[in-house]
Parts: structure tokens; sequence; C-alpha cells
């Protein structure tokens, strides 16, 4: 048997992922995404596959080049998926035995999301709507080059949004199919998004939420917060169910139809509010916050560069009586059971690991999809009767008994004012006891993020190069509780830049085979900042690359598309009123200190942080005699490196080992 080998940016191309596990409540049959490198590195392939409930088999059931998103009809007859039908995602429906799939939408603008009526005779979906004062041309269709160029009159403030590009004028409505006629009514109009929406359990209403104009925001744009509405579907008569204070994420009905489920926050503390479990009464009166003094984010707050929006919306206890839900703590991301009365809360899924998906069967077990330190994910199942723990996929054995891994080792310690900071360190691989090695401290972005018990392809690498990697959750982050997440906003570059510099002192005296002459520091988004302003505050790294960071506030303002709110939230100032505390928290207010050798990563679309961010960033330091490189990725957004172009992300981990191996001698 031969020895195995170093991983490398490449076995991105082989790696597989699993997502979206739903389990029919007919058969106890398993349906999940599974999602891989398409042949040429051009993209991404993804079909459904079938876990049956008796026996081993994991079977392909859909054949399909972008299915995604499967849900299984209620009475379990019926498996509906989204397949790209042309360039937009449509509705299909197979049949639970197997056979052809058919289309059953065939909207203009595509469908984002769907849902089964409780029923499974109807489907409510979201799809664009027309703008009432639509423009668009009668030529559209033919081809570009007999059409002339036109301008984009922008009116609101939210005209872009990163992955999405501009507004295209167009607002998210609900739709009711009929997917054996193939009928398709709209529900909902009118000059806002719906953004959740559920079925009420006797599918005679539904639940929605969006952002309408108030007296206290005219324009809602400038809205932080969301309200539900909920449709009764006889009359199409509307009720507010909210009081607009809430930012409102999921929403669903409670089994007995009483109530809607929210999963919101209240803002006290801006974007760094923890979420909590509200309760509507569709009767009127007040709503209940559920376990207040649980000082915990609920749902899915880790860092990976394996996959982007993860989590899973509350799930339901057989009785009705108990909410499932993910929670982030402490570097897990778990599932806890919440009584629905206030009660009780049980851990029923946790361990050094990150859960980001889960599905319920009838008999309340958890299916759920997992990652850990030393693989990306796959499907497992926990039946709290039996208290027993089974894997169902191993979607990555292959090319993991090729190569060899660092194992990540946890520790925690704490910062000259008493702060319990968490952290995790990686030897280099091949690491031989008794030698001195180079490190680099890697930092996560969000800031209102974490690090967590899971796989990392990038530090993976770096491990293989010959560095050991270190990195931890400072303040600013998720994991520890509402005190710790809120304390760095209005203080970016103060307690954070501390709780970083103080891991570095605590890793080199704790570990003492890292060589202090040779480290690396690198992240993305809030750690390219982070990055930025490290590098223009000591001289102790050789070298460095930021990532999609955020060099300076005042322009970020205007042109990321959130950087009017975010900025406010978390810096406390705007340009024409705090002009100098933008500045003054601004890393390229401290160009001139900046000595150490610089990368600058950049996605071309990023439009969360704009490319403007590094190339102001580049031309400062090129035009101070600096040693610095800018690398732009064309067509990139700021999700590069968890879902971006297969062959850019590959270029990408490449360029970070490079620079490292450049400037820091190994």
């Amino acid at each position: 048997m031969t020895d195995k080998r170093l991983i490398t940016p490449e076995d991105l191309y082989r790696m597989h992922w699993v997502n979206d596990p739903v389990v029919s409540p007919a058969s106890g049959a398993i349906a999940y995404v599974h999602k891989s490198v398409s042949e040429k590195f051009d993209g991404y392939r993804s079909h459904i596959r079938l876990l049956p409930a008796v026996g081993t088999q994991d079977i392909p059931f859909t054949s399909g080049e972008a299915d995604a998103a499967p849900a299984w009809s209620p009475d379990g007859s019926e498996l509906a998926f989204l397949r790209k039908k042309g360039d937009k995602p449509q509705i299909w429906i197979m049949p639970a035995n197997g056979g052809e799939a058919r289309p059953v939408t065939d909207m203009k603008h595509g469908v984002s999301a769907f849902k089964w009526s409780p029923d499974s005779t109807r489907l409510l979906i979201r799809s664009e709507a027309e703008a009432a004062e639509s423009t668009e041309s009668e030529d559209q269709g033919k081809d570009d080059k007999n059409k002339l160029p036109e301008e984009k009159i922008i009116n609101r403030i939210k005209y872009k949004a990163d992955g999405g590009g501009l507004w295209n004028g167009r607002r998210n409505h609900l739709y009711i199919v009929n997917p054996a006629t193939e009928e398709c009514k709209q529900i909902t109009d009118g000059d806002y998004d719906v953004y959740a929406f559920a079925w009420s359990p006797d599918g005679g209403h539904i639940a929605y939420s969006n952002s309408l104009a108030t007296e206290q925001f005219p324009d809602p744009d400038l809205r932080l917060t969301n309200d539900v509405f909920v449709m009764d579907l006889t009359d199409k008569s509307v009720t507010e169910i909210t009081d607009g204070t809430l930012s409102i994420g999921s929403i669903v009905f409670t089994p007995d139809g009483q109530y809607v489920l929210m999963l919101a926050s209240d803002l006290s503390c801006g974007f760094a509010t923890l979420t909590k479990i509200h309760l509507v009464p569709l009767s009127g009166g007040e709503s209940r916050v559920l376990f207040t003094d649980m000082d915990v984010q609920l749902g899915h707050a880790a860092v990976s560069d394996m996959r982007s929006g993860a989590g899973t919306p509350p799930l339901f206890s057989k009785d009705g009586q108990s909410v499932y839900l993910q929670l982030s703590q402490d570097g897990g991301v778990h599932i806890g059971r919440f009584a629905l009365d206030g009660s009780s809360f049980d851990l029923v899924v946790s361990g050094e690991r990150e859960v980001y998906q889960f599905a319920l069967t009838p008999e309340d077990t958890i299916i759920f999809a997992a990652a850990d330190l030393l693989q990306p994910g796959d499907l497992f199942s926990y039946s709290a009767a039996e208290d027993k723990e089974r894997r169902l996929t191993h979607c990555n054995e292959e090319l993991w008994n090729e190569i060899t891994l660092s194992t990540p080792e946890s520790f925690t310690f704490h910062t000259s004012d008493g702060w319990p900071i968490q952290g995790w360190i990686m030897k280099p691989a091949g690491f031989t006891e008794g030698s001195k090695v180079p490190a680099v401290l890697e930092i996560h972005g969000g800031p209102q993020a974490m690090y967590a018990h899971t796989f990392m392809h990038e530090f993976q690498l770096l491990a293989a190069a010959g560095y050991a990697v270190f990195y931890t959750n400072p303040r600013g982050g998720h994991g520890y509780g509402q005190v710790h997440v809120n304390t760095v906003r209005g203080d970016y570059g103060g307690c954070d830049y501390q709780d970083l510099m103080e891991a570095v002192d605590y890793v080199l005296d704790t570990y003492t085979y890292i060589d202090a002459s040779r480290l690396g520091v690198t992240g993305g988004s809030y750690g390219g900042f982070m990055t930025n302003w490290i590098v223009g505050h000591t001289d102790r790294f050789q070298a460095a690359v930021t990532q999609r960071s955020i060099s300076n506030w005042i322009s970020f303002y205007g042109v990321s598309d959130i950087g009017y709110s975010f900025t406010q939230d978390q810096i406390w100032g705007n340009p024409w009123d705090d002009l100098e505390k933008l500045w003054k928290h601004s890393p390229l207010a401290y160009v001139k200190d900046m000595n150490t050798p610089l990368l600058i990563l950049h996605g071309e679309q990023d439009l969360r942080c704009p490319i403007e961010q590094g190339e102001q960033l580049f031309i400062a330091l090129k035009r101070l005699g600096r040693e610095t490189q800018l690398i732009r990725f064309p067509g990139a957004d700021h999700n590069l490196s968890r879902s971006g172009h297969p062959h850019l992300r590959v270029k990408r981990l490449s360029h970070i080992v490079r620079w490292f191996e450049e400037h820091i001698e190994k």
C-alpha cells in the first residue's frame, strides 16, 4: 500500500457535497442533493439521490444537471424539485416510485422557492412579477446585436445585491400552482418583495413576510425590520400580525394552527442581536418570546469554504409540542428541541461538528447533514428512542483514502482583560517533533459569524504546504453569547485586534514549535478588513493575504449593497456627520505604516465589499513603493471562496499558498 499524498487545490474538482435532505412521510425514504464539480471544471452538477428507508442503497433519483431543493408531497406520492428549464429554474415533479419527471411551472422569470400545500394538491411558489411600470422592450429575445444600449434609471437605495447584480425592476411575489393542471394564480402583488412564506395546517391560510413603508420609514429600503401578514385564501383578506419592531427570518404555523412561530431579533444590539423564538397568536393579543434567558445564537452561524447558505427552517415534533432548531455555540452547530410552552430545552444532536441541515422522519428520527474538522459533509441519522447515531453516506471516501490531513486541536485562552477566546491550531503535514515551523493566522468574516469544528480546504492546503495554521473566534463573533458578539460594534480595530494579537502571543508561548519570525496572516470580508488593519498596526507578520476586504469605510458606505446600513450599525457613523470616525477605523488611513508584503484578492462582481476597496489599497501601496499584488477574479461575487466558479476557487487557493511560500521561508 502506497503512502497517502498531501491535499492540493485541484482536489476541489473531486470533492462531493450533500445537502437538502428531506424524508418521505409515507415511505421514510430520504431524498438529498448530491453536488460535484462538472467534468470540464466549468461549473457544478447537482442531482437528487435516494436512500430507501430499508437497506443501504444510495441510488440516483433524478438525472438533471442542476436539480435542487427537493420536497416530498405531504402524502409522499411525489417529489417536487427545482430544475433549470432554459436558464430559469422551474418546478418539476417525479413520482415517488420513479419514472419520468415532468415540469409543472413555466414562470417567465423562474421559481426561487416553493412549498407543498398540506393536502398535496397545490404548490405555493415565489417568483418575480413584472412591475406595473415595466417598460421592457418588445424586441426582448431578439439578437442583442440589433439592440441599442439603454440607460439604467435608479430610483431606490437598494438597487443592487451581491450575487444578484443590479435590480431588474421586478418584485418577488407568491403564486399558487395546481400541479395536475399547471394552472397558476398570483395571490400577492404590490411594490414590495415577499421573503419567507408558509401554509397553515388546514391549507386555508398563508403567512408571508415583507417590508412595507411605515410612518417612521417612508422609504422601506431603509427599514431593518419587517412584518408578517396572514392571508385568508377564501376571500383573499390580509391581516398584519406583527408590529414592525422585529427583523424576522423564518416563519411557520404551529401544528395546531393557532400561532405563527418566527425566528426574529429585536435589533436591540443591531445586526449583532441574537435570534429568539417568537410566537404570535392569530387570534390577536400579545406575542411571546420563548427562552429569553438562553444566551446563544439560534440558527447556523458557522464559517466554511465548503458551502454557503446553510441552515434549516424550524421543524415540529410528531406530537406538535416541540420545535427543532439549529443553534451555534462554542464552535459547534447543534440541533436543539424546544418545548413550545417554554418549559424545557434539550440538546439533541451535538458534538464537535457543524450540523448544517436536517430533516425529521415521521417517528422524529433526525436525518442531518454534518461536517467536522476532517470531512466536508455527509448524512447521518439519530434516533432518540434508541439513542443511536448512524452514518448514511460516505461521499468523499475515495478521495479521502488518498490524502493525508492535519487534525486541528482546539484551545481556549483568556485575554488580558478576562475574555475567554476559543481557537484551533493545526500542525503542518509531516511535522517533525523538535522542529521550528512557520505559521499563518486565519481570521473569519462577519464579524457576526464563527469558526467551527468543520472542514476548511484552505487551512488544510496551508498545512500541506508546511505551515502551522491557527484561527480563533475573537470578540464580535458568535458562539459565546450576546455581550461577546456585540462588543466589537463601534470598536473595529480595538478589542478584536487586541484579541487576535493576544491569540498570537498565546500560540507562540504555548506551541513552542512555531517560529515567531515566520508568521503570515489572512482573512476574508471582515477578516480582510482585519488583515488590512493588522498590517497597518504591526510588522510582526512577514506576509499577508487580504481577501474581499474593506479598506475605506467612507467609500464603503456608498458602494456596498449594504454599506448605508452596515456602516451605521457597525462603525456608528456616516460620511457627512462622522467623517473623522469612519476614517479612524479605515485601514487605508494607516497605509503609510504598512510594510508587510500584501496580496490583495478580490472578485470583480463583489457588491458586498466592492473591488474598489481592494483597488484603493493596491494603488496606495504601489504609490508608496510597497510590495503588493492585486488579483482580480472576473465574474466572482462575495461568495467566491465557497460557491464560486470552481476553476477560480482553485486559482484563489493556489495564489494564497504561493504568496506565503514566496515571502515566508520554510
